[in-house]
């Protein structure tokens, strides 16, 4: 089974207020985005995609230009992140000897490659990765279910379809599943790594 990654990318990150990406808010120096990039890469899934939207040429131009990434766009990122889930299954449609793709967030730059790596390796048409218990990312969507997932609207992921047929794995020691929503989220990952 080949499996793709997906990083979705495209949001404004409303509760940020203000005009700020997430995608390119910096942690150590560097856009979140480019983090959870280095972790999809280095997971050795292909290929990867960034889905970019809002502010989308400031995302694509900090993205490292000498890897292998295909930028996406999604002209409805404003409707939520079912529009960009929509738009990395639409181009990743057309290449038949990929059977799942593992969806990152943007927003989650502790996410490791090793995430990446066990979802993809686990049977399952869904697989959610849960660290400590608690569910997170990246989440394995097999082809079986792109039609369904291409139905979503609104604010909702792949996870949305999960039910009693999601396969979990534990991925706990491989990163973290915490998110930069608000700004307070990412002034605590910065005392945190201190």
């Amino acid at each position: 089974m080949t499996t793709a990654v997906a990083i979705l990318a495209a949001g404004r990150g409303v509760r940020l207020g203000g005009n700020a990406s997430k995608p390119l808010l910096e942690w150590r120096g560097r856009p979140l985005v480019a983090w959870a990039l280095d972790a999809a890469l280095a997971s050795g899934l292909h290929p990867v995609l960034t889905v970019v939207g809002y502010r989308g040429g400031e995302v694509r131009a900090a993205l490292p230009a000498d890897r292998d990434v295909v930028v996406v766009e999604n002209p409805e990122w404003e409707e939520g992140i079912a529009s960009s889930l929509r738009a990395a299954l639409t181009a990743l449609a057309p290449i038949t000897a990929v059977d799942a793709v593992a969806i990152g967030l943007a927003d989650q730059p502790l996410v490791g490659s090793e995430a990446y790596q066990r979802v993809s390796a686990l049977d399952g048409d869904l697989v959610v990765p849960r660290y400590d218990g608690q569910p997170g990312n990246p989440v394995k969507l097999a082809r079986s279910l792109w039609s369904e997932a291409l139905e979503l609207r609104g604010d909702v992921g792949a996870r949305a379809l999960a039910g009693d047929r999601a396969v979990r794995i534990d991925c706990t020691g491989t990163g973290s599943a915490a998110d930069v929503d608000t700004l307070e989220d990412l002034e605590r990952l910065q005392q945190e790594d201190q």
